[in-house]
């Protein structure tokens, strides 16, 4: 099996590290990751300058660009041949709720899938990534586990969330739906040094929908969340009602 591997945070992020290692017990594997952080990327595209790839061993090569660009880039230029899956992670923080909109980490794993890639896109809650080598074992079973239930619809990529917990204390995994939660107070605005005004996205307080089948409460309650994405964000439930509507010019 051929595997592509990529992140958001970068090739020196530990996360990637831990992800290509367990990649190792499926196949050949390739990384393919940014230069630099590129948290929040979303699935944002260079187009207003060049790309450049930097081989950095034989199996890793870097893109100054975004996740979306190392895929793209990795699929039609750098790699000999075309990968059978595409491992995306491990995200340094979680990738929860309507954090997949914002995250290049799931970007990355839906511009594989947008090309018929099986793509598996691996956060983690937590902050004690110099630790994250312990998750290995586990990521291999959950890896497994999901390359071996059947036929994968198209246009569907798993969207995994690791606890804030150790390891050995995993209770299990659950299949959730993807959350939905608040930021309050996550703009700042203030004087610089000289006096002007700026303003800083991020922080604040969040706050989470109690759903009993969302991702927020499966890690919350120590499990491993797996929510399956669908790149056709149509609203079907919806679809036929607005279409009864006089919508005529």
């Amino acid at each position: 099996m051929r595997i592509l591997c990529t992140n958001d945070d970068g090739l020196s992020a530990t996360g990637i590290r831990v992800m290509a290692s367990a990649a190792r017990h499926f196949g050949q594997v390739t990384i393919v990751a940014p230069d630099r952080e590129q948290s929040a990327a979303s699935h944002s595209l260079t187009l207003h300058r060049p790309l450049r790839a930097q081989r950095y061993k034989n199996d890793t090569l870097t893109v100054d660009g975004t996740p979306t660009d190392c895929v793209i880039l990795a699929i039609n230029e750098l790699l000999e041949n075309r990968p059978d899956i595409c491992l995306s992670g491990v995200n340094h923080g979680p990738n929860l709720g309507e954090d997949v909109l914002y995250s290049g980490t799931v970007a990355a794993a839906m511009e594989a899938t947008v090309v018929g890639i099986l793509s598996i896109a691996i956060s983690y809650i937590g902050d004690d990534f110099d630790n994250m080598e312990e998750w290995e074992p586990i990521i291999v079973e959950l890896i497994n586990n999901l390359l071996n239930q059947g036929t994968i619809p198209d246009n569907t990529l798993f969207n995994v969330n690791l606890p804030m917990i150790t390891p050995s204390d995993v209770r299990g995994i659950r299949v959730t739906n993807l959350g939905n939660r608040t930021y309050k107070d996550s703009l700042t605005r203030a004087p610089d040094p000289s006096g002007k005004e700026y303003y800083w996205i991020g922080g604040g307080e969040i706050i989470c929908k109690n759903d009993p089948d969302s991702d927020f409460r499966a890690v919350q309650d120590g499990y491993i969340s797996v929510t399956p994405l669908h790149l056709d964000m149509t609203n079907y439930r919806f679809l036929e009602e607005m279409r009864g509507w006089q919508l005529n010019l």
